[in-house]
């Protein structure tokens, strides 16, 4: 199964008439296995700050967490395994698998546990793969 097969049919999915705004599937170099066409243009210095909180759990708590330039801020998430942020109505799910970060993002009508629950399943499942 190609990787842009789980970011359509398992990311992007749809619940309740809803689905995230954005999601992707990155290597923890940065590098893009796969995305949703409105994933935005990230830089290597967001994806390492989020691999350094990953590392580190707090790092990114003072400045916030970045990606595609806008600002969320860290809320509370599962250390080394989770990172969670939010900015007004929306917010961003990051998961860690032993190789990749499963990335979400999603704006008002879906839920932050909504949300959550889309990345993290993936994020699981992928990791019991070895991935």
């Amino acid at each position: 199964m190609s990787w842009q097969v789980y970011v359509d049919d398992h990311l992007m999915c749809d619940i309740e008439g809803n689905h995230l705004s954005a999601a992707a599937i990155l290597g923890q170099d940065g590098s893009v296995w796969a995305q949703s066409a409105t994933f935005p243009q990230f830089k290597q210095e967001e994806i390492d700050g989020i691999v350094k909180d990953f590392d580190e759990p707090g790092f990114l708590a003072p400045t916030g967490l970045f990606l595609g330039g806008t600002k969320y801020m860290v809320i509370q998430g599962e250390p080394g395994a989770v990172i969670r942020g939010k900015k007004g109505s929306g917010g961003v799910t990051i998961k860690k698998t032993n190789l990749a970060l499963v990335i979400g993002v999603y704006d008002e009508p879906l839920t932050p546990g909504q949300c959550n629950i889309i990345v993290e399943r993936l994020g699981d499942y992928l990791y019991e793969q070895g991935l």
